[in-house]
């Protein structure tokens, strides 16, 4: 809570001698830019002659970032300290907090800007404007608020060297840091645009950056979704195919059965962009990674961030959220079990439910499908259990799981986790047929359009088949890279090679995702178990699902043949030849192969390399390394780690990514423990492992979870489709009719 009081002005800019064809060339350059803006201004003018309103930090450079602003739009600067507040009380600024001090002053520069108005305008505000509720809401209805986000160290460097004497609310015992973090806060809460400034990037650089970002907000149609088998030309002519993130969110799956994709790729950060991202938390990277993925038309940045409190808050069991463990030698574990369910599909699946009710239509229902090969199943429960009231009463969720495929555990979970608008349907089959089960359905017109008809409902995916799915994911991938900086473990822009047990391929692309948007991500290492279809197709180029059967193993997430989100990456690198894409598939799907030309392929091991991993070594490794360090793998981590093993070449950190709490397969690893006798009831098993003093400790949520089980009953169904949809039908009769 405090205003910067200044002995003298102070310039934030250092003049630089520069070669005069270089300024001759920097001079050309900004006339350009300036025309540029004009003229798209002048044919797109501010929305409702709306100003532009900057806000942040005192220190951020608001002043002078507003004043390039205005010249290169040509239009009204107005400074809240210069032209209001002094202009308002006669007097400086500097006097008026000496004269009434700090509570009071805050009071009054809020009255003073609830008098204020301006039009098409660029409007400075003051570090403290956002703290008055009234005053901000006053100004924010005619603009657009951009945050100039400046990190904390940064800022603090900047208010040293201009000598500040005196802040608004300062007291003993409060350092500038706690201020300023307390301040950010408001700026969550107001802001309308981010933009990202890093230490030394210039004035000139941001006023291009906030222009750049006025224009996103002014323009969702720029960040449309297309399917990955729809052709180029087919886009042209039908534009209609087109939709925005909103719709994706609710449709799950494109109608011609390809995977929603965002047309213009996803955004990219500059280095600098990361690394003002270094000292933040978990929430507050997930903020801005997350803000620049979807546009505020489809959720504002103020809801994204309640949703995003509400998921992250309270939660999960550690305040790191997705922490990186130092493992041994170059590896390092990134935790992704810290959530309700235990499984890295929280992450997804605590957001994913708030995202969904906020973007469907208030006027249909919604019952939301998934598949499940173990973990899945009880995040998506647990995660649209957690809805208001009001959501459960017009959004259900069906869970399909294998009922012989998942770990005792895992069943008793998916079982335990059923509530009033969430069930769980064991079908006598495998993932495979529950995943392809659900895309028959999605893609039969006929069915789908009965549904709403008959019973204003509609469906939805919430496997990660769906977009929304794959935003979080991306997000603690970035994370585990900048902790490592943060830790001095590597200065940015080191490499890491990422290693992660994958069945659906939905994880591994988060994390190609993430390297794509500037993350230095050097190789994706794909780790299979003893269904190791992708490792044959990652070293060969050839997807051959012929003579293959799925083999049932401790690490159940990655008992998957048939990859889903592969085809987003194959379509990325294909450079969006959905016509491509639509080859290899209805090949795969007709003759159960398909196969890489000899550039694609190349490209592919530009990314990827891949290895499998035995039953036998998969436990062998949990033994190992509870053996050496004490801290207990879950079969699949033990997977990635087995595979690391064999193909790190120890040049660079390699980050593997545990993807679930041991606590949830407890019979496997009382196996590779070496203990001879086995309680069948869960509960016991858990209790066991618990006097092993094991690191990290067993997961007392889970515990909870299964002790408390509630409803033991759930439906068993066989492998036939007229059999889903009809189970499908009667769930929908039973809770919304």
């Amino acid at each position: 809570m405090f205003h910067i009081v200044r002995h003298q002005p102070v310039r934030l800019l250092t003049r630089i001698s520069l070669p005069s064809t270089c300024l001759k060339l920097m001079l050309s350059r900004a006339v350009a830019f300036v025309q540029i803006w004009k003229s798209w201004f002048s044919s797109h003018p501010l929305v409702g002659n709306k100003n532009i309103i900057l806000m942040g930090p005192p220190g951020a450079g608001k002043t002078t970032v507003g004043r390039i602003v205005g010249q290169k739009l040509d239009c009204p600067v107005i400074d809240i300290d210069d032209d209001v507040l002094e202009t308002t009380w006669n007097m400086s600024v500097s006097e008026k907090l000496q004269d009434v001090g700090s509570e009071q002053f805050l009071e009054e520069e809020g009255k003073a800007l609830l008098k204020f108005s301006a039009s098409g305008s660029v409007i400075s505000l003051t570090g403290s404007n956002p703290m008055h509720a009234a005053g901000m809401q006053h100004v924010k209805k005619n603009g657009i608020v951009v945050y100039l986000d400046v990190p904390t160290a940064v800022i603090l460097s900047r208010l040293q060297s201009m000598k500040v004497d005196r802040i608004v609310g300062q007291s003993p015992g409060v350092s500038l840091k706690d201020i300023l973090q307390f301040r950010k806060q408001f700026y969550k809460r107001w802001h309308d645009i981010r933009v990202l400034c890093g230490g030394d990037i210039a004035a000139e650089v941001v006023a291009e950056k906030v222009l750049d970002a006025v224009k996103r907000y002014q323009n969702s149609e720029l960040e449309t979704f297309i399917s990955t088998r729809s052709s180029r030309s087919e886009r042209s002519m039908n534009k209609d195919s087109y939709k925005y993130f909103s719709d994706v969110v609710t449709e799950g799956l494109a109608p011609d059965g390809g995977l929603f994709v965002p047309e213009r790729g996803l955004p990219k950060f500059t280095a600098g962009e990361w690394q003002s991202l270094i000292e933040a938390t978990y929430m507050e990277r997930a903020q801005v990674i997350l803000e620049r993925c979807i546009h505020p038309a489809d959720i504002p940045a103020s809801k994204l961030a309640e949703i995003i409190g509400t998921a992250y808050g309270e939660n999960f069991t550690c305040s790191k959220i997705a922490p990186v463990r130092h493992m041994a030698g170059n590896q390092f574990l990134l935790e992704l079990f810290h959530g309700p369910t235990a499984s890295f599909k929280d992450f997804a699946l605590q957001l994913v439910p708030h995202i969904f009710a906020y973007c469907i239509p208030r006027s249909c229902n919604y019952l939301v499908l998934v598949a499940t090969s173990g973990d899945t199943g009880s995040a998506v429960l647990d995660g649209f259990s957690r809805l208001h009231d009001t959501d459960k009463q017009r959004i259900a969720v069906m869970n399909f799981f294998p009922e012989d495929g998942v770990s005792p555990i895992q069943k008793s979970q998916m079982i335990g986790c059923q509530t009033e608008n969430a069930w769980s349907v064991g079908v006598k089959s495998d993932f495979d047929f529950c995943q392809t089960a659900i895309k028959q359905i999605f893609t039969n017109s006929g069915y789908t359009g009965f549904l709403t008809v008959e019973y204003g409902t509609a469906l939805a995916a919430a496997n990660s088949i769906n977009w929304a799915r794959l935003l979080p994911q991306v997000v603690y991938h970035a994370s585990a890279y900048l902790d490592l900086v943060h830790q001095g473990i590597i200065p940015f822009g080191s490499p890491v090679d990422v290693c992660i047990p994958t069945g659906n391929f939905g994880n591994i692309l988060a994390a190609l995702y993430a390297k794509m948007m500037g993350v230095p991500i050097r190789k994706c290492i794909c780790a299979s178990n003893e269904n190791n279809v992708l490792t044959d197709f990652i070293r060969t180029g050839v997807y051959d699902l012929r003579e293959r059967k799925l083999i049932p193993t401790s690490s159940p997430a990655v008992d998957i043949l048939k990859s889903s989100n592969l085809e987003r990456y194959l379509h990325m690198i294909a450079k969006e030849d959905g016509q491509l894409v639509t080859q290899l598939y209805n090949q795969l799907e007709n003759q159960g192969h398909f196969q890489l030309g000899k550039d694609l392929l190349g490209k592919l091991q530009q990314d990827l390399v891949a290895g499998w991993c035995s039953e036998e070594d998969c436990l062998a490794a949990i033994h190992s390394v509870y053996s050496t360090t004490g801290y207990i793998l879950d079969t699949h981590t033990a997977v990635a780690k087995v595979v690391a093993d064999r193909l790190q070449d120890r040049s660079c950190p390699v980050i593997i990514s545990s993807t679930a709490h041991y606590s949830k397969f407890a019979p496997a690893i009382l196996k590779a423990l070496r203990i001879a006798e086995i309680n069948q009831n869960p509960v016991s098993q858990l209790h066991l492992l618990s006097s092993y003093s094991p690191l990290p400790p067993v997961h007392w949520g889970l515990l909870e979870t299964l002790k408390k089980r509630g409803n033991e009953d759930h439906q068993v169904c066989a492998a036939d489709m007229s059999m889903l949809m009809s189970r499908i039908e009667t769930l929908i009769q039973s809770h919304f009719m």
